[in-house]
């Protein structure tokens, strides 16, 4: 489904990302850890087009994206949902027409059946009957469902997740954990998640990538990856038994 080969990017002549390589496979969920800076980001912009890579090859089936003119590319970008680290979601519009948003913009299809698909989508999500309400009516959570159901509308093969558990307590992170695994295992769509959370990652994944400074240090299962001893993979998981330790006190 994806394909990543030996990817760079170079902002001002600075590395952001160096030869990365990476294979996502079809209906796989696949999270991308990393810190601040890491470069994680960068590699989720890359594959969604919002910027272009330095050199190498980004592959979202038979397309090849790094050289298609927008038209082209906004023909791929139709196959992916993408879910935004603060919901993005128009504070003017409701509920419902935030979620009709891409139909409205990229299909033909009759009002009728785009509220249609608007009620199922929300009723996926678990935020039946908030059609009519407006985005700064909602909790952080329903704001991240409502992108969800806006991201599931076009009925994607890929979601990409940017830091979907950002600014939510551990009870929220959980259930936003619960609903992604629910989205793949019910639409069979192929889930790439960049987070920091490596307790998110490990409930979520088939596999976890770790980038570190620009490199793609580590990929494996999640209790593969558990096993890997490079210390700064390690790091990761003592922060997350640091934080549980917090929250136990």
């Amino acid at each position: 489904m994806i394909k990543i080969v030996d990817v760079c990017k170079e902002f001002a002549g600075k590395p952001a990302l160096r030869h990365i390589n990476l294979t996502i496979e079809d209906g796989e969920t696949i999270a991308i850890i990393g810190g601040s800076g890491s470069g994680k980001s960068t590699l989720l912009r890359l594959l969604i087009g919002l910027i272009r890579p330095t050199s190498g090859e980004i592959w979202i089936g038979n397309d090849e994206i790094s050289q298609l003119d927008e038209r082209a590319l906004d023909a791929v970008r139709l196959r992916m949902g993408m879910v935004f680290q603060y919901s993005a979601l128009f504070d003017s519009m409701t509920v419902g027409d935030n979620v009709a948003f891409g139909l409205r913009e990229h299909t033909n299809k009759s009002e009728a059946e785009i509220q249609q698909i608007v009620q199922e989508k929300l009723h996926l999500v678990g935020l039946d009957g908030v059609e009519r309400m407006m985005p700064p009516e909602l909790s952080g959570g329903m704001q991240k469902r409502v992108s969800l159901a806006r991201a599931i509308a076009i009925e994607p093969e890929i979601i990409l997740y940017d830091e979907p558990s950002s600014g939510l307590d551990p009870i929220m992170t959980e259930k936003i954990d619960e609903l992604i695994i629910h989205t793949q295992r019910e639409l069979h769509v192929t889930s790439v998640v960049v987070t920091h959370d490596m307790a998110s990652a490990c409930r979520i994944a088939d596999r976890i990538a770790m980038v570190y400074a620009g490199e793609l240090i580590a990929v494996a299962p999640v209790e593969e990856f558990k096993q890997i001893k490079d210390e700064r993979v390690q790091a990761f998981f003592h922060s997350l038994r640091t934080v549980k330790e917090a929250q136990a006190v």
